[in-house]
């Protein structure tokens, strides 16, 4: 299962363990053990300090094809039901390389608020192996589990426990349980996970302290997306005292499967860039304080800037680089059947549709390429578009028309979300030609409209314009000196990644004058 090249792979990034490991796999029969069991084998090969134990730990695994991490004959509260493959792989790679010394990269902050969690948290994460977004929740959780020992984390793969996902309604991933409630569904990040746990157990946020504060900082960078680390980048470069603070690196760039577009590179992905962004930026002396939100900008001489982990620092310039999230419909039932039917990333949960009937909302480019990606494995897609016309590229107009199982209904506006016993069963919309309202029975519906503008953090700082976005000028200044910003938070036209990194190049060398002429 595991190619001699993959262990060859494995053989440099275990050689530097420095505990034993065991992966303690659950006694019994099951038509996919005898996969697991050799899966777990030949990964074991790769180093001396790896071993494979059977074992009847029925009180904490699930099934026959469940498996737990020991160090040093000690449980981790890491725990895989089901092959990690595909995209979980890196998953169980990482998990063991941080459970035998690898230093976990979380920022400081977010550790001791892991660290200072004293009841038992029991998470279960659902995925899917052909899910990219996936894996980020199941590390996050694994990390949880690795810090503290009242912490439990299982990986579930939906596709093994049809049961479950049955039993549940799970019609979405990757969907986290705690304790055995519902915790988290969809595409979310170490940081949003560290607050959502805040927010059930508001003790654990109390800050120590002995934890290590910033001192002035020359750039401060908000967002970890292209115009955020091309900012980082020139900033560095010019010898500045440099942090980044991003919720999530790669932002949405990070979601984006196929990137033909950017200059000198014909064609990578999302993930590719993302990594090559982090491998540039480690080149240089610039703090990540990455999964953190800055809460609130304080305007001033020195700019005070208070994190979500309560952690407060002063930078003499800001760069604003936050990016863009998908625009929600905002109409009824769109947010209560989230993953129950109500999808953001057809990559991840189309394949939860196969054979049904669903629904893409938006006729831009990202719309009808979602309704295209879906067309191949669900039964039906029906396109709505507000407009009297679709709006996307002729190129991917033409290639939607030859689909055999796809309709377009243009001029209609979504009205609300339908369901049934918390699954989706259609969309009631409006045919805003005549007025008439009518009902298209669905199994899931897919919301394509464009992005916002992460501007929150900056509203009463800076001037927004009417769409929230922050109003600049051709330097990447702001209506506040020393606040600068670039990338899709801004006013600047054509949301492109080739766009967004020069204007964070732009912006951080305006930060550079500022602070010649100020400091």
């Amino acid at each position: 299962m595991i190619t001699q090249d993959i262990i060859n792979a494995l053989q440099q990034y275990t050689q530097n363990m420095n505990a034993s490991l065991s992966f303690v796999l659950q006694t019994g029969e099951h038509s996919k053990r005898a996969e697991l069991l050799q899966f777990l084998t030949e990964f074991a090969s790769a180093n001396d300090k790896l071993s494979v134990v059977e074992k009847d730990l029925s009180d904490t695994l699930r099934s026959p094809i469940s498996f737990t991490l020991y160090v040093n004959n000690e449980p981790t509260g890491v725990i895989f039901s089901g092959i990690p493959s595909g995209h979980e792989f890196n998953s169980l790679v990482l998990a063991v390389l941080h459970a035998t010394g690898t230093e976990i990269k979380l920022d400081s902050g977010l550790q001791h608020i892991i660290k200072n969690v004293s009841t038992s948290l029991k998470f279960e994460a659902y995925v899917s192996l052909s899910c990219h977004n996936c894996p980020d929740v199941v590390q996050a959780l694994n990390q949880f589990a690795l810090l503290n020992p009242l912490i439990e984390s299982e990986m579930i793969d939906g596709g093994l426990y049809p049961d479950l996902i049955e039993k549940n309604n799970i019609q979405g991933v990757p969907s986290v349980y705690l304790n055995g409630e519902i915790f988290a569904n969809g595409k979310i990040d170490t940081g949003a996970l560290i607050e959502k746990l805040l927010e059930q157990y508001p003790e654990i946020a109390e800050q120590s302290s002995d934890t290590p504060q910033l001192p002035v900082q020359d750039v401060t960078v908000l967002g970890g997306g292209p115009a955020g680390v091309s900012a980082a980048i020139y900033a560095a470069r010019k010898g500045l005292k440099v942090t980044m603070v991003a919720e999530r690196f790669g932002g949405q760039v990070k979601d984006t499967m196929g990137i033909e577009n950017l200059i000198s590179v014909s064609s990578t992905t999302g993930p590719e860039l993302t990594g090559a962004m982090m491998a540039h930026l480690k080149d240089y002396d610039v703090t990540l304080k990455e999964h953190l939100r800055v809460e609130k900008i304080e305007k001033g001489e020195l700019k005070t800037i208070t994190l979500s982990s309560g952690e407060q620092f002063d930078s003499k310039t800001v760069i604003i680089t936050t990016g863009a999230k998908w625009r929600e419909l905002g109409v009824p039932g769109e947010k209560e059947n989230i993953g129950n039917g109500v999808a953001y990333c057809p990559h991840c949960d189309g394949p939860f549709f196969k054979g049904k009937d669903v629904a893409v909302i938006g006729g831009g480019n990202s719309g009808v390429e979602a309704a295209l990606d879906l067309a191949g494995i669900v039964k039906s897609v029906t396109v709505f578009e507000f407009l009297p016309e679709l709006k996307a590229d002729q190129v991917l107009i033409d290639q939607l028309y030859k689909r055999d199982n796809v309709t377009v209904i243009k001029n209609a506006a979504s009205k609300q979300v339908l369901a049934d016993n918390g699954q989706v069963t259609g969309l009631e919309y409006e045919d805003r030609a005549t007025g008439d309202v009518k009902v298209q029975s669905l199994d899931g519906i897919f919301v394509q409209i464009g992005l916002l503008p992460n501007s929150q953090v900056v509203d009463g700082v800076v001037e927004l314009s009417a769409y929230n976005e922050i109003i600049i000028n051709e330097r990447g200044e702001t209506s506040e000196p020393g606040i600068f910003a670039a990338g899709d938070v801004t006013t600047v036209p054509y949301k492109q990644i080739v766009i967004s990194m020069g204007e964070g190049a732009k912006a951080s060398l305006s930060a550079f004058d500022y602070l010649l002429k100020h400091f």
